[in-house]
């Protein structure tokens, strides 16, 4: 059975979909049988891994709406024999077409427990927004990562999400829990960067990974190129943050 893990934070610009992208990756290249699965519109994640998102037959749009079947679903990416489940912007028309479905909260959850047995890590990429899509990617998972920028207001943004775990978990998903917090786009030259982490562990505590994900271009510019940082500069410090990452990922 899959762990399932969802990246989500409803602040957008926090380093989700490259966090989403690269852990993947990373898990993948330790030989972990691992499936993206892209539940944010704008597809960045499904790029992020080399996939032409207006080339694919089927999104996760289809599974939503549609009823598809996922395995219809699944593409293959390039790297480290991972599959993803990706999507388009026919994504964001979702939120309308999903209000008179049966069971609309439990779409992806049904089509994710077809999958389960399969592989190692299913990792869920969710919209910085909260809605019919990402309640049903919330009651599909095990945990939440989230990421949060080294930057003043960092502590608001999970408190946000921190309350919609919790009505989440009350009303759709009793066992999603935190699965970590992590701290992205760290400048360890900076005060600001050193006293928002601190910050965050004292509310966090243990749940805040060791790994802080640095400030790096090497990340920003690896998704220009369809390529996971560990492939585009494997010796970046961006890749070997979350080849570090992917260690406490296996190891909780």
């Amino acid at each position: 059975m899959a762990k399932i893990i969802a990246v989500a934070n409803q602040k957008g610009g926090v380093g989700k979909t490259t966090t989403a992208v690269n852990l993947s990756s990373a898990l993948a290249q330790k030989n972990k049988r691992v499936l993206v699965v892209d539940v944010d519109p704008q597809g960045n994640t499904t790029s992020g891994l080399g996939i032409d998102k207006k080339a694919v037959e089927y999104t996760i749009y289809d599974i939503l709406v549609n009823g598809v079947e996922p395995e219809k679903a699944i593409s293959d990416v390039e790297y480290f024999n991972m599959k993803i489940i990706p999507a388009n912007i026919d994504l964001a028309g979702a939120e309308i077409e999903l209000v008179g479905i049966e069971q609309r909260e439990y779409r992806i959850k049904n089509a994710l427990d077809k999958l389960s047995d399969k592989f190692d890590y299913i990792i869920v990429d969710c919209p910085p927004s909260l809605g019919l899509v990402t309640v049903n990617a919330l009651s599909a998972v095990d945990s939440v990562i989230i990421p949060v920028q080294c930057e003043y207001y960092a502590l608001e943004g999970i408190a946000q999400l921190t309350n919609t775990i919790n009505l989440i978990k009350k009303a759709y998903n009793p066992k999603i829990e935190i699965e970590g917090v992590l701290m992205t786009m760290f400048d360890g030259r900076t005060n600001l960067s050193i006293q928002v982490v601190e910050e965050v562990r004292k509310v966090f505590g243990k749940k805040v990974y060791k790994t802080l994900i640095p400030r790096n271009v090497r990340l920003s510019e690896a998704p220009g190129f369809g390529e996971p940082i560990n492939v585009f500069d494997k010796h970046s410090t961006g890749a070997l943050a979350y080849d570090k990452l992917a260690d406490e990922v296996i190891k909780s």
